[in-house]
């Protein structure tokens, strides 16, 4: 399914025309032609590979999938590829949506799957089209890219909010709690290593695109990618804190865990050495020998009274000393 859009001058005059309108359209050089491919099949990149002369390279890459981020030049146009990031919260999980981009001197063709909301891009360009339109694909290009790394920043956001609520559990009790943020913990640090490998090499593309040999950026749109770049780095930033966050989280519920455990151990002790004073008394007064007391009542008095006395004395002592 393909999407068009005409501007010239910088203003809208069509959209949705079909696709052999387009070298049309181009014959004027104040014309500017967007063409979206969503899940194209190969007789699509073919088609487009023939109207616009793109490099068999460049069609690979974008019907290829997984590729990295990256800016590639060639002759005749550009190519990068991008990823927009989605976190859903429940699942812990991280949703990524493959996007690439042919830039041209007068179009962008960009390419993607169903799951990548292009809808928003295009409100994008229309909330900015009165004042950027007449700087052709490079404004559709900041639009595009700037919608991506805001969602990158959304889902990096999510992420650190799930992150703080999880160490807020750290210290609970239960056994149910401890499960769930050791498995929690290890999804969320999967989620984030996700992350980062499509987060990291935006800089490479922001910054490959505003100082482009082809000069695609003009000076008056150089501030707007200036701030675009800005912003890829604090998503960067704000994703590699996250990743000592995470570690510190692990590390801490390991520190956690470790406590408990000596606590335990610290009670099993001693509540054994308090049950070790009776036992030794009633051994040593059941000896087949006699000591004082023996077949009498005040044997068996001065026994529970051994036993009571010493008992109390180690759990009063234990607890002092909080190991009870």
């Amino acid at each position: 399914m393909a999407r068009t859009r005409l501007y010239r001058d910088g203003q809208l005059e069509a959209e949705d025309f079909p696709l052999d309108d387009i070298s049309e359209h181009l014959k004027d050089s104040a014309a500017v032609v967007w063409l979206d491919l969503a899940d194209p099949e190969q007789g699509d990149y073919d088609r487009v590979q023939e109207e616009f002369g793109l490099h068999r390279l460049a069609i690979e890459d974008a019907s290829s999938p997984h590729e990295r981020p990256k800016l590639l030049h060639y002759p005749k146009h550009m190519f990068f590829n991008a990823y927009a990031v989605k976190f859903q919260k429940r699942k812990g999980a991280v949703v990524v949506e493959e996007v690439s981009a042919f830039l041209t001197d007068q179009a962008l063709i960009t390419v993607h799957g169903a799951g990548f909301d292009m809808d928003g891009v295009v409100e994008r360009w229309d909330a900015t089209a009165e004042d950027l339109a007449g700087h052709g694909v490079a404004w559709l290009a900041h639009g595009l890219l700037d919608v991506i790394v805001d969602g990158q920043f959304d889902a990096v956001q999510a992420l650190d909010e799930e992150l703080e609520g999880l160490e807020d559990r750290l210290f609970e009790e239960t056994m149910v709690a401890v499960r769930e943020v050791q498995q929690r913990s290890f999804r969320l640090r999967k989620s984030l290593n996700r992350m980062r490998k499509v987060i990291m090499p935006m800089r490479e593309v922001v910054g490959g695109l505003m100082h482009s040999r082809e000069h695609l950026v003009d000076e008056e749109m150089i501030p707007y990618f200036q701030d675009l770049y800005d912003h890829v780095l604090r998503v960067t930033e704000f994703t590699e804190s996250l990743r000592d966050f995470t570690a510190t989280i692990l590390e801490s519920n390991l520190a956690v865990q470790g406590n408990r455990q000596n606590s335990i151990m610290k009670k099993v002790t001693s509540w054994a050495a308090i049950i070790a004073v009776p036992t030794a008394v009633t051994g040593y007064y059941g000896q087949n020998v006699p000591y004082p007391g023996s077949d009498k009542l005040s044997g068996f008095i001065t026994s529970a009274i051994l036993i009571v006395v010493l008992s109390v004395v180690l759990y009063v002592t234990f607890k002092r000393k909080d190991w009870l």
